[in-house]
Parts: structure tokens; sequence; C-alpha cells
């Protein structure tokens, strides 16, 4: 441990913090756009700069380790000066459609335009205007919109793995965009969405959220993927009763990664097509029942099937949807109770 002290607070914090974590752990806010927990420290949007005693220029917190003795001011007029000329210089080139984007009240660069009173810019010049990219079946890529900070980059190497994203071209023409600047379809993008999910402004958005309400109209609901074994977790992004779209659940086993089923094949959710209750054929054809009578007779037909031919007249195929113990109760149901070995997983299809 070592003893740091934070805008005239003392406080003690392990010595292998950074600047930035040891402020969020004693409930001091430092803005943050290029930073991300789990991901490769960059310190390239300088928004978590800070003044520290001793140190000539202000120094990026989230790449800064702390020491013993260290003094350090979030919110001197340096560091608030520093911070707004970083706002203005970002906005200079940045779509300000902020009115109808959907990220209006949920997006980082708004916030901190906010926070430190930043209106407009001196920055004149020439703008990048790119076309909205829509190619992509769940998202889609508005470069006018993105700040360059460089999280989709990162996640999509890291920790999916799929390298799709990085940056081209420099100085003015700096674009984050896949190689050679192909569609998504043409390279190895697997539709996870993690990169929709680390974004912090409007450049990436699910197709599914368009025109379909504003960030505080929409409620979040914490809940499990049922698409496999694994128990991901995920929030669903929910208005008026129906589900709109998935954001990350960072609390969960699975630090709020998800694949493509989970985080975009939910619309199965609201279709007609979904059977609601238990059916049993009757004179050839299907007829709901009660869940009680449904059990029964799927009882009743196992018992005489099991006296009438045996366990060998059984076979068994369990779903990846069930969980890892349910999956382990099936295969002993199967085996003790039907006695039959033929029992199978779809996960080996």
């Amino acid at each position: 441990m070592v003893s740091i002290t934070i805008n005239g607070n003392q406080y003690s914090v392990p010595a292998d913090y950074s600047i930035l974590k040891a402020a969020e752990e004693n409930g001091i806010n430092i803005p943050t756009l290029c930073y991300e927990e789990g991901l490769t420290i960059t310190g390239s949007c300088r928004m978590c700069v800070v003044e520290v005693k001793g140190v000539r220029k202000l120094l990026a917190s989230c790449a800064t380790p702390v020491t013993e003795g260290m003094e350090v001011q979030t919110e001197s007029e340096r560091v608030i000066s520093a911070r707004r000329d970083i706002l203005r210089l970002l906005i200079a080139n940045h779509d300000l459609r902020c009115l109808t984007c959907e990220r209006n009240g949920d997006c980082r660069l708004q916030d901190y335009c906010y926070r430190y009173k930043v209106e407009d810019t001196p920055y004149k010049g020439d703008k990048k205007h790119y076309p909205i990219d829509t190619d992509n079946h769940f998202f889609i890529r508005d470069y006018s919109k993105c700040i360059k900070c460089g999280k989709c980059v990162s996640i999509c190497a890291e920790v999916n793995g799929a390298h799709v994203y990085d940056f081209m071209e420099r100085g003015f023409d700096t674009k984050v965009t896949s190689a050679f600047d192909d569609t998504l379809q043409e390279t190895t993008c697997t539709a996870c969405g993690m990169c929709v999910n680390v974004c912090p402004v409007g450049a990436l958005v699910e197709k599914s959220v368009l025109w379909e309400g504003r960030p505080w109209e929409v409620k979040k609901v914490t809940t499990t993927c049922s698409y496999c074994g694994v128990g991901c977790q995920l929030k669903l992004k929910v208005k008026d009763d129906r589900i709109i779209g998935v954001t990350a659940d960072k609390s969960g086993s699975n630090l709020g990664h998800l694949c493509a089923k989970g985080q975009f094949g939910w619309e199965y959710v609201h279709s007609q097509d979904r059977l609601t209750d238990p059916l049993i054929k009757r004179n050839g054809v299907f007829e709901k029942a009660s869940w009680e009578e449904a059990l029964t007779y799927v009882a009743h037909r196992l018992q005489g099937i099991l006296q009438e031919r045996g366990g060998q007249a059984f076979a068994g195929l369990s779903s990846a949807k069930c969980t890892n113990e349910e999956n382990y109760l099936f295969q002993k149901f199967m085996r003790t109770v039907l006695h039959t070995n033929n029992v199978d997983h779809c996960a080996r299809l």
C-alpha cells in the first residue's frame, strides 16, 4: 500500500493502482473516453489528465501509477482548461446532430461538454463527412461521430480476437475502420457486438434501437442469456414491455462480453409463432393442454414403451440451451430410469 493525496484528502491505496483507479475507488470521478477496464491502456484521449505536484506536464491518470507521497489535483484550473480544449478539438470535427442521435442522453462526449460548459469550438475548418455504413445486419457505423478513442480496436483484438478494426491514414484523415475499408461482411467480424457496447458516442449503434426510444425511456433488466449453458449475464433494453436491444452487464462471469446470439439473437421473444401452452395431438390435431395433463401423458407413454419394448427403444438428445446441471440430470434420467445409453447432446452435431 502507498499513501497518496487527491484533492487535499489522503488515501491509502495498493501500490499497483493507477491514479484513475485510486480515484475511482475513493468516489472521485475522472472523465475518460479511451479507457476501458480490462483493455490495454493507451492514454490517447487525454481527457483523464490530472495535475501532480512537482511534475511539469499534466499526466494521463489512466496510465500513471501511484507513488508514495504523490499529491494529485483532478479538477484544478489547469486541468479543467486542458479538458475544455480537448473537448473543443473533438467537436470541431464531430457530427453534432445530437437532437436525433440515438445516444443523446447516453453519450460520454455530450456529458463532458455539459460538465465543462463547452458549447462551441474556436477551431473552424474542414470537416470529414462519411456516409453511414448500414450494410451490417445488426448495427450501423457512423464514422462522422467517431472520436477515435480506439476502444473498438482494442476489444475486437484483445477479447474477441477477430482484429477487424484498426486506424487507417494519419492526421486529419485518420479513420477507425476495417482492413481496406471493407464492409464487415467481408472481414473476420463475428457480429458479437462488443464494439457497440464499448463505444462512448453514437458511432456504433444497434439497428434495433433506432427510433425505438430515447435512453432515458429505456429500462435495463438484468437476465441470463438462454442460448447455451455458459450462463452469460446481460441487460435487456426494454421499452413499453418490449425488448429493443441488449447491453453489457459487467458484473457477470462473462465480464459483459457476449457472442452474436446473446447480443442480437433475442427477436424470437416477441415471435407470434412461439408456443405458449403444451400441446397434445388428438385425432391427428394438436390441442392445448395443461402442464399437469401433458406431463402425465408423457410419463404414461414412456412407461408403456419401456414395459413393451425395453430401454433400447429410447434415444435422448439434450440441448445446449440447458444448464450443465440440467444436462447431467437428463443423461441420468435416460440411463437410470429409461435404462438406455442412447443419449447425446446437440453440441456434437
